[in-house]
């Protein structure tokens, strides 16, 4: 790939960007959130047609106008979210779309699942291809997917963060498969946020900042430090709009939490995960994409039912059956998908008074105490415009994430939780949002930010504890850290 460029309504994804992939090749790609390593996935693999610059297989200059197009070319690509039929066996969907068929032109059972066994061993995995998939560990799944893509010839393969949801041992027999495809001449793009992963398997790794190819090098003789810093930049080349420096955290309060979990699990997301925060405290909850923070925080907001442990809330155990019980009882949460809690038609004083509306409009709406309650909001937040009928699809994404506070502030909880709160805004709506969380933490709230955005960790937590794959690996308090810092730890 030479000199690829790639825009989304005038917001540059890819700048002039070089890549190149050998035969017989596992080559690592990693940048932080947003560095472009998808998008450039996405061309190869023919979902993004329309880019500048030139794509070449085997010398010979092509252009996907397609994913079907990408396949044809022997180019297939498994991503983070799964694509099986969980309903479906394992034979029927290693052999999806493409079941083998007897003379009479029906599916010919028998030999498909014979197939599927014989492909299978050839990747070292012994499982009945008769049994439901759904019912296999998400390692098994992830290696069946794997399977179904090499069934299907293809000699590109790209793995979009393969290792996220697998335990150690389902990472090592992954790993051996993939030894094994490479042994057949096959090539592998590994996209991946686990650094020590990408060193473990990869023959070279591409690093992408800001949209921007950084550097190509062997993997040989470097290590996470040396990934980490190209990753960061220094120097003169800048970092545009990444966060360099360090902060120093205060020490840990005392006090009795507002929130605390003990030995909190949730199938194969997150296990035994123990912390708490306090009054006047932002705890933030730093670990990349896919290390259980997400459904951590659902979990808290009883969106999710733990397995295992428990939720304190001052003090007392609390048994969180739904977001109703979760909001009586004081917690407030702000998902990373604002479009999933805010009407976009309809005008801000809706979707601000939507919480409390039992408590101003029992019998009937009241509008004119609505409007009110929403223009008190929308000063106090800055939010652009400020007009209580103007329609919410109207606003900037930062301006919408105010509204989303602002429908859980009408009515103070005691805990708030963040959820990627400042994630696709531009600087300025980034700062508002800092100093809107910090005000909420003065007045007394207990704030939990969870992200997968280390400036984002950086710029508003007093302290910080890091998950990965599914655990708590490391706090941070009362000491100086910086983002080098925690993406080591992650």
């Amino acid at each position: 790939m030479t000199d690829i460029s790639k825009s989304f309504g005038g917001v540059a994804a890819l700048k002039g960007v070089d890549f190149t992939l050998r035969a017989g090749e596992i080559h690592g790609l990693v940048g932080e959130n947003g560095a472009g390593k998808s998008t450039m996935m996405k061309i190869i693999a023919g979902v993004h047609t329309e880019y500048q610059g030139s794509l070449e297989i085997d010398g010979r200059l092509v252009h996907f106008r397609s994913a079907h197009d990408s396949l044809a070319a022997g180019i297939s690509m498994v991503h983070q979210e799964l694509s099986i039929v969980p309903d479906l066996t394992v034979a029927e969907n290693v052999y999806l779309g493409k079941q083998p068929l007897n003379a009479l032109g029906l599916v010919d059972w028998p030999a498909m699942v014979k197939g599927a066994r014989e492909q299978l061993r050839n990747l070292g995995i012994d499982v009945d291809p008769r049994m439901r998939i759904g019912a296999l560990p998400i390692g098994l799944q992830q290696l069946i997917e794997l399977a179904r893509v090499l069934f299907s010839g293809a000699r590109i393969i790209i793995l979009d963060e393969p290792t996220s949801a697998l335990s150690p041992p389902e990472v090592q027999r992954l790993f051996e498969v993939l030894r094994k495809v490479r042994a057949d001449g096959r090539s592998i793009v590994f996209i991946s946020h686990f650094l020590d992963d990408i060193l473990s398997i990869s023959d070279a790794v591409t690093i992408f900042r800001n949209g921007r190819h950084v550097i190509s090098h062997s993997t040989e003789g470097i290590d996470k430090n040396w990934l980490i810093e190209h990753m960061i930049g220094r120097g003169h080349e800048g970092l545009e709009e990444s966060y360099s420096g360090s902060i120093t955290l205060p020490a840990r309060p005392e006090g009795t939490p507002v929130l605390a979990t003990q030995g909190l699990s949730y199938g194969r997301a997150f296990a035994d995960v123990t912390l708490d925060v306090r009054a006047g405290e932002v705890l933030g909850v730093y670990g990349f994409m896919g290390c259980g923070q997400l459904e951590f925080a659902r979990a808290l907001f009883g969106k999710l039912r733990p397995a295992q442990g428990h939720i304190e809330l001052e003090g007392r155990a609390r048994s969180l059956r739904n977001t109703a019980q979760a909001r009586e009882a004081g917690i407030a949460f702000v998902p990373e998908s604002r479009r999933s809690m805010l009407f976009h038609h309809q005008p801000l004083y809706r979707n601000i008074s939507i919480s409390i509306l039992e408590r101003i409009s029992r019998l009937w709406l009241k509008p004119g105490v609505e409007r009110k309650t929403a223009q008190r909001h929308i000063e106090a937040l800055h939010i652009r415009p400020p007009q209580v009928n103007a329609l919410l699809g109207s606003l900037s994404g930062g301006n919408q994430q105010k509204v989303a506070l602002a429908k859980w502030l009408t009515h103070m909880p005691k805990v708030l939780i963040l959820s990627e709160p400042t994630r696709g805004m531009d600087v300025g709506a980034k700062d508002d949002v800092v100093k809107i969380v910090r005000d909420l933490r003065d007045k007394g709230l207990a704030v939990i930010v969870v992200s997968a955005e280390p400036e984002t960790v950086l710029s508003l937590a007093d302290r910080v504890v890091v998950m990965k794959k599914g655990r708590i690996v490391r706090e941070f308090a009362g000491e100086t850290i910086s983002k080098d810092k925690l993406l080591e730890a992650a």
